[in-house]
């Protein structure tokens, strides 16, 4: 599914002028607090006008200010996952999550709930309340109650921003497997670059009511200067790739890719599984000869394609691994003293790496991938 959007809104003082297409599994919006994300969002699901655009989801128009269309909120097929969860707390977790389903004809429900109970993992909870369940079990439960709305797309509105690490560490794999088993987009607000690194097929990142970039979330996690000072540490490469083999005794995995190969420690995944791997910029050293004596296993060869000093304290340097792209946030004094330049041979010497386990799909003899499972909401109306 496509999404188009091209919108003038003004708010007070502030204004939104956003212009992008995606056609991502899961889109985040990017962006500080106060860089327009909720707003945008709001257009989208119909809770706010434009003063002026366009919004077109998979071929259906849903807003032209030009010829005065403006579908309702109501018909515009699109389930909406907020900060707080919003649950009826008169009501059951069973009813509410037969309560989403209230609103779509018969005729156009897909899906049901069975699957979504299995997928979301809380069959236990059907008969509670919400003031009895946690935070993380509350936005699960919203988010099967629009699913079973039969939403054509999904607007989340930083769903995690309310919760505890541990809350976060619990609904992600959740919202993992809504992107991946089924076949409904997602577009996700957020400010934080390890949810969207982790999460996000697509990113559009917005600055003071406008669109800065967008595109594959692998690509502009590579643009530092797309991110916020204090979250540029954050930022980094994002690969897919598949597990090799395991060593038991030491609990480590090695992983392999067109960048090379790696080895980490922790990971609970089969061999001829995928994982999707984050290197930060900050964790990656730049060596100009092999290293020798390391407690770091990971040494992947690549050639300089870019280097970005500038004036200020730290140079990024972009490194190309065979076709895959990672970067290293060393300090410019380091870089003048290696002389790194472009196209020079070098070393990347990655320290530690971050990853997603929860997600992992199957390969299959074809060399295709398989999801693990299915959810009964693969067909989307």
């Amino acid at each position: 599914m496509s999404l188009r959007v091209d919108v003038r809104r003004r708010l007070g003082a502030f204004s939104l002028d956003a212009t992008f297409e995606t056609g991502g599994r899961l889109t985040a919006l990017f962006g500080p607090s106060g860089s327009g994300k909720t707003s945008l969002v709001n257009l989208i699901g119909g809770l706010l006008r434009p003063d002026e655009g366009r919004i077109v989801a998979d071929g259906r128009v849903l807003v032209d200010t030009a010829s005065r269309k403006y579908v309702p909120k109501h018909k515009r097929r699109i389930g909406y996952v907020f900060q707080d969860a919003r649950l009826f707390p008169h009501m059951t977790v069973g009813q509410n999550l037969h309560y989403g389903r209230f609103f779509t004809p018969a005729s156009e429900r897909y899906g049901d709930i069975d699957g979504v109970v299995d997928l979301l993992g809380i069959g236990h909870l059907l008969d509670r309340k919400p003031g009895l369940l946690s935070g993380g079990e509350k936005q699960r439960v919203a988010i099967g109650r629009a699913l079973l709305a039969s939403p054509r797309l999904i607007l989340m509105d930083e769903p995690l921003a309310s919760l505890d690490d541990r809350r976060k560490a619990e609904i992600m794999p959740y919202i993992e497997r809504l992107r991946d088993e089924t076949k409904i987009p997602i577009v996700y607000v957020s400010h934080s670059v390890a949810e969207v690194a982790r999460l996000a097929t697509d990113m559009v990142v917005l600055d003071q009511g406008k669109v800065a970039a967008a595109g594959p979330t692998s690509e502009l996690l590579q643009r530092l200067d797309l991110l916020p000072a204090e979250e540029r540490g954050e930022g980094g490469a994002v690969l897919e790739m598949r597990v090799a083999g395991c060593n038991q005794a030491f609990g480590m995995s090695t992983l392999v890719s067109p960048a090379g190969e790696i080895h980490i420690v922790g990971l609970d995944a089969e061999p001829g599984s995928t994982v999707r791997v984050r290197i930060r910029a900050r964790d990656v050293i730049v060596a100009t000869e092999r290293p020798h004596g390391l407690s770091a296993l990971n040494i992947l060869p690549g050639r300089i394609i870019g280097v970005s000093a500038g004036n200020g304290l730290f140079a990024d340097v972009l490194i190309d691994c065979n076709g895959e792209v990672i970067t290293a946030r060393i300090t410019r004094q380091s870089a003048e003293m290696l002389c790194l330049t472009r196209g020079l041979d070098i070393f990347a010497v990655i320290k530690s790496v971050t990853f997603d386990q929860a997600n992992t799909t199957r390969g299959t003899t074809d060399g295709t991938m398989r999801p693990e499972g299915t959810t009964g909401m693969e067909k989307v109306g």
